[in-house]
């Protein structure tokens, strides 16, 4: 700090900081925030150099950000830092204490910041007689602004209350009052210090008056508001309640209309009796009530049930039957039993209706067909998909006690139809599970029951509603799943998966006009070959139904669409052989087993069934030097191992016969192996094919190529019967069969498959195995029974002949 003297005034140089919108005054500490650069540098410059002390002035223009010598207020305060606190965004927190005031002058810059020489200024006081009276005024408004202002602590009011100089005083009062900071310079500026103190009681009583005014104001605002806003929200919510009932002004109105709706309604007289008990309920309780709105909604789930509501149904045997074959091909016993049923109903006028199960592999059309049926007896349509349900309320719904209750999803779907004779397909019954919420197939039962169905109650109506006129189809793919009391309550109709021939008529009549349509194609725009559909359903599919072989046929459409769109021709006919199939569909997806080339040795050709349809499963065996281990490879499931073994135990048991060596399984170990390996098989009828297998492997006999069977086989070598006929007789006849050996009591089972498919296969019925040998081995009867015709069971060899001769000579006792 360095000073000089002009004559009797001081000059000090010190760092200068602009203020925006604010004044400093003496003897008055202020905190600031400071975030300007040279700010911070003109602080940093008074606690280095100049013994903390900082000249603070106002600037005129407060939006400047490097105001000039032009731009300052002429008088500011010379002040202290007492404490400054740097903060995480870059400002700081400084709090300075005022000294007194000063003029400025010669502002330049320095090396470190701003500097600017200040003169203090003198002070004095006019009309000294009047400083008491003034003091005293001041005092007085003083005391009023504390009391409208509750930011002011009475610690500060109490320490300006005990001052008695107008210059001190005046400056203690002015930084606590709401004014512009102009007026707070201009007091600034005074230095007769009974004016400034009167310009402080001028200001100080204009802020009482404010004060006072802002506050009458805000009481009667506040009033008002008040009123206002409680008279507009309860008005508001009548009006919402109102509209939200759908009432009139008055409740009561509503109540009667409900009840007169009720006593107009077709409903059975419990039902109506327990509505109108509610409706009654409603009387008594004001509509706001959290108990009204639950009573409401139970009356309107009643009122809104087709309680006696039933579609007029015209049956008409011929048109149903054209609906039935129009939509699906084959499916000759589901569209039988539904014809059945009509023709009874349309005779004896109350029939109950009955519940079919439609039970068949994925794809075959068993939503589908109920759809159909649906159209054909003239009934609504509802759908109810139980698959993943393990929720017993589901079906029977919640009791009212429950916050949200409902009822379950058959009274909901009466209440979407609005007719109480729809037809309900209740999908996927197999696939329900049931936990700790309750069994939904037990809850089931009371549903597909015709003699309990009529008095259905579900928990949330609680009331006997009757299901006895709606017509139930459920659908499944697996009967192992379903309970068997819920079995029970239900006729089952078998869909078998669809063979070839069915598969083409579908694909050609079905499949590929209706995604021509979908894709916005003409039937002039695509052709597609015989061989190619057979070929799509050999190669690129393996199913029971019809789906990949429908995504197949829409990929042809496609790559179709995208040629007439690329070469702009819209007219034009894409041709789609079996040999351009790879280009369209990418590579075979899918290869069938053909039958072997040449008659091979312990190799035989089986036939199986699964869900995919038929195939023919070769069974190898092959024989090794060893002490009688018997190995089944092929993931061979546990019935299809223990047919191996019964195979296997009925060959030792005809040793002799066959003129093997009676105890040839304790010098070679045997193998079986099913390809292909990664597949899982299971199931019975592959006895025979196994025996006749390992009986050409221990005779060195070759097994004819082009014969096939299918048979299960008991350990006396009777060949016992099999399912899955009309299937394993069509993998016969494409893999090159030409004769098929199956159980005799099979032989009725032919009626039911089509002679498209037994054309060109020869089909022999055998009851033993000593049948079979002879039509599959590739030699005569006596070559295969070369044996003694006459050998003795292995029990004449356990009791030795001398035993039975000493019996005889013994005399009796």
């Amino acid at each position: 700090m360095t000073e000089s003297e002009r004559g009797t005034v001081k000059y000090v140089d010190l760092p200068i900081m602009p203020l925006r919108e604010v004044v400093m005054f003496p003897r008055s500490i202020m905190p600031l925030f400071v975030g300007r650069e040279a700010s911070i540098k003109a602080i940093e410059a008074a606690q280095a150099s100049f013994s903390k002390q900082i000249f603070l002035v106002a600037q005129l223009e407060p939006e400047l950000e490097k105001p000039d010598a032009s731009d300052l207020a002429p008088v500011g305060v010379v002040s202290k830092v007492l404490q400054m606190l740097r903060l995480p965004d870059g400002t700081i927190k400084v709090l300075f204490e005022g000294m007194y005031r000063a003029n400025w002058n010669d502002l330049r810059d320095d090396e470190q910041c701003a500097m600017v020489r200040v003169s203090r200024r003198n002070e004095w006081q006019s009309r000294p007689d009047e400083r008491e009276a003034l003091v005293r005024a001041v005092h007085e408004a003083l005391e009023e602004f504390a009391k409208n202002n509750k930011k002011l602590s009475q610690e500060s009011v109490l320490s300006m209350m005990a001052l008695h100089d107008s210059g001190s005083l005046a400056d203690a009062i002015i930084p606590n009052l709401k004014v512009d900071y102009r007026k707070k310079q201009e007091a600034l500026e005074l230095d007769d210090v009974t004016e400034r103190l009167e310009l402080a009681y001028e200001m100080l009583h204009g802020e009482v008056a404010l004060a006072s005014v802002e506050k009458r104001i805000k009481n009667r605002v506040k009033v008002q508001m008040e009123r206002n806003q409680r008279e507009y929200y309860l008005n508001e919510q009548i009006k919402a309640i109102n509209k939200e009932m759908g009432r009139d002004d008055d409740p009561m109105a509503e109540v009667d209309e409900i009840e007169q709706k009720i006593k107009d309604r077709d409903m059975p007289e419990e039902a109506r009796q327990k509505a109108l008990a509610e409706a009654k309920k409603l009387r008594s309780m004001p509509p706001s009530a959290a108990e009204y709105t639950v009573v409401r909604n139970y009356v309107d789930w009643i009122l809104d049930l087709p309680w006696n509501d039933l579609k007029q149904i015209d049956i008409d045997i011929e048109k149903a039957r054209a609906i039935l074959d129009g939509d699906h091909y084959g499916l000759e016993k589901p569209k039988e039993r539904i014809l059945e049923y009509l023709a009874v109903q349309k005779l004896s006028h109350g029939l109950k209706g009955p519940i079919l199960c439609l039970v068949g592999p994925p794809g075959v059309g068993k939503t589908s067909l109920a759809k159909s049926v649906a159209r054909a007896t003239g009934r609504d349509f509802v759908r109810l998909s139980l698959g993943g349900v393990r929720d017993e309320a589901e079906i029977r719904g919640h009791r009212r006690t429950y916050v949200g209750a409902l009822p379950g999803k058959i009274i909901q779907s009466l209440k979407r139809v609005k007719y109480n004779n729809p037809l309900f397909c209740l999908d996927e019954v197999d696939k329900m599970t049931s936990d700790y919420r309750g069994d939904p197939s037990s809850a089931l039962l009371e549903v597909l029951d015709p003699e309990q169905n009529h008095t259905f109650m579900d928990h949330y109506l609680d009331l006997e509603y009757d299901l006895s006129k709606i017509f139930f189809i459920t659908t499944a793919n697996s009967l192992h799943t379903i309970p068997v009391p819920l079995l029970d309550r239900m006729e089952i109709i078998e869909l078998n998966s669809y063979l070839e021939t069915e598969k083409r008529h579908i694909a050609r009549h079905f499949l590929l006009p209706r995604q021509i349509e979908e894709h916005g194609l003409k039937e002039s725009n695509i052709r597609v070959s015989d061989n190619a559909i057979l070929e799509i359903i050999r190669s690129y599919t393996r199913e029971a139904g019809v789906r990949n072989l429908e995504r197949e046929i829409a990929a042809l459409c496609r790559k179709t669409a995208i040629k007439l769109v690329e070469e702009d021709n819209l007219d034009k006919c894409v041709n789609i052989s079996r040999q351009s199939l790879p280009s369209i569909l990418g590579v075979k997806k899918y290869r069938h087993d053909e039958r072997e080339a040449e008659p091979q040795v312990g190799v035989c050709a089986g036939l199986a069934y699964n869900q995919r349809g038929g195939e023919i499963l070769l069974v190898e065996t092959t024989l090794m030097a060893g002490s009688g281990h018997v190995v089944t490879t092929g993931k061979l499931g546990e019935v299809m191992t223990e047919s191996a073994k019964a195979a296997l135990s009925y060959v030792r048991s005809r040793a002799e016969v066959l003129g093997l060596d009676t105890r040839f399984h304790r010098k070679v170990d045997i193998h079986v192996h099913v390809p292909s390996g990664a597949t899982p098989k299971d199931g019975p009828s592959a006895g025979i094919t196994l025996a006749t297998s390992i009986t050409s492997a221990l005779l060195g006999i070759p097994v004819r190529n082009d014969v096939a069977m299918t048979g299960e086989i008991s350990l006396r070598g009777r060949v016992l019967p099999i399912g899955g006929l009309r299937e394993k007789l069509l993998a016969a006849r494409r893999s090159g069969i030409k004769k098929v050996l199956m159980p005799r009591d099979n032989e009725k089972d032919l009626k039911e498959v089509p002679d498209e498919v037994l054309k060109d296969l020869e089909i022999v019925f055998v009851d033993h195995v000593d049948e079979v040998l002879p039509q599959a081995l590739d030699a005569s009867a006596e070559e295969i029974f070369s044996g003694r015709a006459t050998a003795q069971p292995i029990c004449r060899i356990l009791r030795p002949e001398k035993h039975e001769d000493e019996t005889k000579k013994q005399p009796a006792q």
